[in-house]
């Protein structure tokens, strides 16, 4: 569900020109996520993870949710609706930007430590901060969590990634 903001009816004024840095900030900015949790949660949807992409003309912020018997486009707009009211009156966010709420999907982000050991034994593609083994870019099947490390089996060899080096990280879906 995509609801740009700029459009909102609760917005009035000029709009304000800021100007973002071009690099992309880390997936699930810690702040976001805080303020939108106890919205989401108490509505019975698990805020799965929260992305912020700066741009200079029109951010974007993605809200992924998600429940045990799965997301419909009805409870991706209930929820757009409450955390677009929430995100307007504290702010967060200078300039505008857009609001997207979405399942995770079957290809699922994943943001916390929890996740990577709840998804154990699935295969995954992780994008790296650094080079790890000389790659950016691992998929291979996770083996759950050792410490503050990822363990994922890759081309028949078992890494450890460290979770602060992981910038984004996805489920590769398996039919």
């Amino acid at each position: 569900m995509f609801v740009p903001l700029s459009n909102s009816p609760y917005l009035s004024g000029p709009s304000a020109h800021f100007l973002f840095p071009v690099a992309s900030m880390r997936q699930d900015p810690s702040n976001l996520r805080q303020l939108l949790e106890r919205t989401v949660e108490s509505m019975g949807y698990e805020l799965v993870g929260v992305e912020f992409h700066p741009h200079r003309s029109n951010a974007l912020l993605r809200v992924y949710i998600d429940r045990e018997t799965g997301i419909t486009v009805d409870d991706c707009q209930r929820v757009s609706h409450q955390i677009s009211g929430l995100l307007d009156v504290e702010d967060p966010i200078p300039g505008q930007y857009s609001l997207e709420v979405s399942s995770p999907g079957l290809d699922r982000p994943l943001f916390t430590a929890e996740h990577f050991a709840r998804f154990a034994g699935q295969q995954a593609r992780l994008n790296l901060s650094t080079p790890l083994a000389g790659r950016r870019r691992l998929t291979g099947r996770l083996g759950g969590l050792r410490g503050e490390a990822v363990i994922i089996a890759v081309e028949g060899e078992t890494l450890e990634v460290p979770l602060n080096q992981i910038d984004k990280a996805r489920l590769v879906p398996e039919f």
